[in-house]
């Protein structure tokens, strides 16, 4: 619930046919009676793979496990490093830690904002096993020259889809350049669910049934565990409502595309930096802008009732969790981190509300008085 003029999110149900459809899904699986592992996530696997361009989906518990799964159903742990990008959720990184591997940051690149090609390959060692970049805000990572460094080095590529569903790059879905991508349906996503979901993609028939065995505690059979696996998997409420959920999907990421644009258009002539469109197959799962005063002007928005938030505040080498993991310094990060605010931005939010948070920042004083 929130009285401002325009929140930043509102994850309740758009209306009662929406709510009602929901608890009708939900009464499906209680009656039922089949509740862990049943027909509502089979049929949600393959529904999310088709519209994702892969071929297999397997769900899991979240996205922290879907990328933990990934990376240990490849065989990455102790010994190895993955290189991933400082400017995410630092679940992308500690996905990492749980395998025993080490993160190790490349820079991002300062207008894409996800991980630069050239920083990747400058970072490659004898360790190296693995990139893992993140299609940051909705917006892909630069997956061409990635996936060739990860060719021409015999590295494992695996994408971090979680703010990316539908996302493309190159007109390629994400998730379909390496070995596969890892998804999350946490609520606030674009596709999200009621609670904690994930999913893992991948083109690869053997590395899904490892997947699937790793996330039900290494089972080959019942009570027959050949692997060391976890316990991670998706459950038949959640499924049944992201099965729901997903044939809108496409509608709501066009709705997000034209909340963009009008941004873009509105934002033009006012003090913030809009991070540029690199690839029209960006979802816009968050609309960052940039201002070196960047807490003023979050000052000035909230005080006009408009909601922001911060991602990522603090880049992962700066976070006390890595500090064992001794993390090169990544300085267009640190000044991307200082900068980046987040507007409203979601398949709900009226035209009007863009119209007012851009006057809101149009009215935004370019200096602190005195």
């Amino acid at each position: 619930m929130s009285d401002r003029r325009v929140p930043f999110l509102d994850l309740r149900p758009a209306d009662s046919p929406d709510l009602d459809a929901t608890l009708t899904a939900i009464r499906r699986v209680l009656e039922r009676g089949w509740l862990i592992l049943g027909p509502e996530v089979e049929a949600f696997e393959r529904e999310f793979a088709e519209v994702s361009g892969v071929a297999h989906a397997v769900g899991v518990g979240n996205g922290t496990d879907a990328l933990f799964l990934l990376l240990t159903a490849l065989g990455i742990g102790r010994g190895d490093e993955v290189i991933t990008t400082p400017v995410s959720a630092a679940f992308t990184a500690l996905a990492i830690v749980m395998t025993g591997a080490r993160p190790v940051f490349a820079d991002v690149d300062p207008g894409r904002l996800t991980i630069d090609p050239a920083a990747v390959a400058a970072a490659i060692g004898p360790r190296t096993a693995a990139i893992l970049p993140v299609h940051l805000y909705g917006q892909p990572a630069d997956m061409l020259p990635l996936a060739a460094i990860a060719e021409r080095h015999n590295l494992a590529l695996i994408e971090d889809c979680c703010q990316a569903h539908l996302a493309t790059c190159g007109g390629q879905p994400v998730g379909t350049f390496g070995a596969g991508g890892a998804f999350s349906f946490y609520p606030t996503k674009n596709l999200g669910a009621a609670g904690d979901a994930g999913a893992v993609c991948t083109g690869d028939a053997a590395l899904a049934e490892r997947v699937r065995r790793l996330r039900h505690g290494g089972q080959a059979a019942r009570f027959e565990h050949q692997l060391a696996g976890v316990n991670s998997r998706l459950d038949e409420v959640q499924a049944a409502i992201l099965r729901l959920r997903l044939p809108a999907l496409r509608d709501a990421t066009d709705r997000r595309r034209a909340l963009a644009a009008r941004y873009r258009t509105a934002l033009a002539a006012t003090s913030v930096a809009v991070p540029p469109e690199r690839d029209p197959g960006h979802v816009y799962h968050l609309f960052p802008v940039r201002l070196a005063e960047r807490d003023r002007l979050r000052a000035h928005l909230d005080a006009a009732g408009i909601e922001t938030l911060i991602h990522y505040p603090t880049p992962l080498p700066e976070q006390p969790t890595f500090a064992e993991q001794d993390p090169a310094s990544c300085p267009t990060a640190n000044i991307v981190c200082a900068e980046v605010l987040s507007l409203p931005l979601h398949p709900r939010l009226p035209d009007r509300a863009v119209t007012t948070v851009a006057n809101a920042v149009r009215s935004f004083p370019d200096r602190s008085p005195g």
